[in-house]
C-alpha cells in the first residue's frame, strides 16, 4: 500500500514521508573512514548485506552506487520492499546506466538507460533534466515528484565551500519552507544522510541537472528500452564544463 503522500495525486506535495535513507556502502559506521581516512571498502564487514558476490567486487562498484542506492529508497518507500543494491545494479547495468571502460574504468550512472530501466523494469516514472535551475528543482519537488540530483559529494559536510559542482547523486524528498529536504547515500553522520539545507546552500553544490521519479503513478505500458536513447552522466561541472564522471565519496 502506498504512503499517504502517494495516494492523493492531485495534491501537491509537500515532503514524502517515510523515506528512510539506503547507503550506498554496507557499514554506515564506515562511511567517514572510507571517504576521509583511506580505509579500503575491501575490508568492510557488511558487504554481503548489499547483494554483492564477493568483497571484491562490492568494493569495486560501491563507490559508484549513489544513484542505485537513490532508487532502492524511492522503491522502499513506495512498495515496502525493494531488491537489494547489487541486483538493481545488475538490471541498471543491463540496461546500458554503467559501462565498464578498457581500462576498467566504470563510466555510470548515465541518465537516460537508467530512466527507461526504472520504467521498463519497475514500473517507476522518471524523467532527465540535463538543464535544471533550483526554481525547476523546487517545481519539481511541489509537484510531487523526488529528483534524484547531482551535487557535489561534499554537501555532507556543507559549512565547507564545494571545490565543484555535481558528480554525486543524493534523492530530494521535497521542500519545506525554504529548505531542501533529501537523502544522502555516502552522509558519514546520521545527520549527513538526511539533511534539510536551505535552497542558496543546496545551490552552491548542485550541478543543475538530475532525475525525476514521480511513485505516485505508475507505467501503465513498457517503453522500447532502446528507443531515444541519449546518456546524460552524473557529472561535476568544470571551468570548462566538460563531463567528467567521478566516484564517490
Amino acid at each position: 500500500m502506498p504512503p499517504p503522500c502517494c495516494t492523493d495525486t492531485s495534491a501537491s506535495a509537500a515532503v514524502h514521508d517515510p523515506v528512510g535513507t539506503v547507503t550506498q556502502y554496507a557499514t554506515r559506521d564506515l562511511i567517514g573512514p572510507i571517504a576521509y581516512k583511506g580505509y579500503d571498502p575491501l575490508n568492510d564487514p557488511g558487504w554481503a548485506t548489499t547483494g554483492a558476490p564477493t568483497p571484491a567486487l562490492y568494493a569495486r562498484w560501491c563507490r559508484h552506487l549513489c544513484g542505485i542506492a537513490c532508487l532502492r529508497m524511492v522503491l522502499l518507500h513506495r512498495d515496502g520492499h525493494a531488491p537489494d543494491l547489487f541486483t538493481l545494479l545488475t538490471g541498471a547495468r543491463n540496461a546500458g546506466a554503467y559501462v565498464r571502460e578498457p581500462d576498467g574504468t566504470i563510466k555510470g550512472l548515465i541518465y537516460a538507460p537508467f530512466v527507461e530501466y526504472t520504467a521498463h523494469t519497475h514500473r517507476l516514472p522518471a524523467a532527465v533534466h540535463g538543464d535544471l535551475d533550483l526554481e525547476g528543482l523546487v517545481a519539481l519537488l511541489d509537484a510531487g515528484h523526488m529528483v534524484m540530483a547531482s551535487v557535489f559529494k561534499e554537501i555532507r559536510r556543507p559549512e565547507h565551500e564545494p571545490e565543484r559542482r555535481g558528480g554525486h547523486l543524493v534523492l530530494a524528498i521535497g521542500r519545506r519552507g525554504g529548505q531542501i529536504i533529501f537523502r544522502n547515500p555516502s552522509g558519514h553522520t546520521d545527520a549527513a544522510r538526511k539533511p534539510a539545507t536551505s535552497l542558496d546552500r543546496f545551490g552552491a553544490f548542485f550541478g543543475a541537472r538530475g532525475i525525476s521519479l514521480d511513485p505516485r503513478h505508475t507505467v501503465r505500458r513498457t517503453p522500447d528500452p532502446t528507443a531515444g536513447r541519449r546518456p546524460v552522466a552524473s557529472r561535476p561541472t568544470t571551468e570548462q564544463g566538460e563531463p567528467r564522471c567521478m566516484p564517490c565519496p
